[in-house]
């Protein structure tokens, strides 16, 4: 297979990178090296993937119209995941335009050009957090999803609906992954488990949001790949038994699914914070704060539709993946 994956120097594209090469797959990654976060560590993921022969690295944004087309037209692409994104719940309310160009616009070119490219399945990431206000847990695929609380939430959601029309109209195969709290080595500086362990280490405060009172699906990265991977090669399907007069959201009578990924068992954030601790071995000071904007207090997913489909079964401890973060993180910065 040659598969494309877009965002393959961000976190999540580049552990689904090295596990498709090291299945024998050819990958074309695609990313813009934005500097959202430090360029370096993109780069440093970057470097890893270039040794493989069967790697190529395309340095093109999405929102680019004539480099998409130009990319697609080239390669001839049988399977693409599409990873890259605007990411970051926070940052959408500070620069909107950002998430219309990357999320919308961008994953507009991606239909297009397997649309026009006959690709036989896109695999793409859509979020946790297209379940916004609702609060009845676990959150499942077969709940309503229109009250997004942020404008990140609201692109992911556009996405799955975008998706959805290519999949009627064009009969494109398209299946939308909801990621759950990803974490692990080579992790995003952004998040929460990076900039906690950042701050225990040089004994600076850490900020705690919602006083602490947080749970959080915290999926491990090698959990999300295997996912993510079987995904891909299990093509999607129309739901036969899907009705038109009580439409299930995650299904369809077109070829077009929509599935949780997630660990099934929220943590407690304090929880979260004291296997940090524990593995750097050094109590956090921590500066209890109120909820932020566009945030959610819990989430928690159900991931029995993705299990049945693909075999999909978390497997690692959250102690665990976390004290694999922190042996990479203190590696990786000496």
């Amino acid at each position: 297979m040659k598969i494309l994956v877009t965002g393959a120097a961000g976190f999540i594209g580049f552990h689904t990178s090295k596990k498709l090469l090291d299945r024998g797959d050819t990958v074309v990654g695609l990313d813009n090296f934005n500097d959202y976060y430090d360029v370096s560590l993109k780069d440093a993921r970057a470097a890893i993937l270039d040794d493989y022969d069967d790697f190529a690295m395309a340095r093109i944004d999405l929102a680019d119209r004539a480099a998409m087309e130009a990319l697609f037209e080239k390669e001839k692409f049988d399977k693409v995941i599409h990873l890259a994104a605007q990411a970051g719940v926070r940052y959408s309310i500070e620069n909107p335009h950002s998430y219309i160009e990357s999320n919308i616009v961008g994953t507009l070119h991606i239909l297009e050009g397997c649309r026009h490219h006959k690709v036989q399945h896109l695999t793409y990431a859509s979020s946790s957090s297209v379940y916004g206000a609702n609060t009845t847990m676990p959150f499942s695929i077969h709940q309503n999803v229109d009250h997004p609380l942020a404008l990140y939430g609201a692109t992911k959601k556009a996405n799955e609906l975008m998706a959805h029309t290519y999949s009627n109209l064009y009969n494109l195969p398209t299946t939308g992954l909801r990621f759950f709290t990803v974490y692990g080595p080579w992790g995003r500086p952004d998040m929460a488990l990076f900039m906690f362990t950042r701050n225990i280490i040089e004994d600076k405060p850490i900020d705690v949001f919602n006083y602490g009172k947080h749970k959080r699906d915290f999926t491990y990265i090698d959990d999300i790949v295997e996912g993510v991977v079987r995904t891909s090669d299990n093509t999607a399907t129309p739901n036969e038994d899907w009705d038109p007069a009580s439409p299930d959201p995650g299904t369809s009578m077109a070829p077009y699914r929509i599935y949780n990924i997630g660990n099934q068992q929220p943590v407690e954030l304090m929880d979260y914070i004291a296997a940090i601790e524990k593995c750097v071995g050094k109590t956090a000071e921590k500066n209890l704060l109120p909820m932020q904007p566009g945030d959610v207090p819990d989430t928690w997913a159900d991931t029995q539709d993705l299990a049945d489909d693909v075999g999909y079964q978390p497997s690692t401890p959250m102690e665990t993946g976390v004290k694999n973060f922190v042996d990479w993180y203190l590696e990786f910065y000496s």
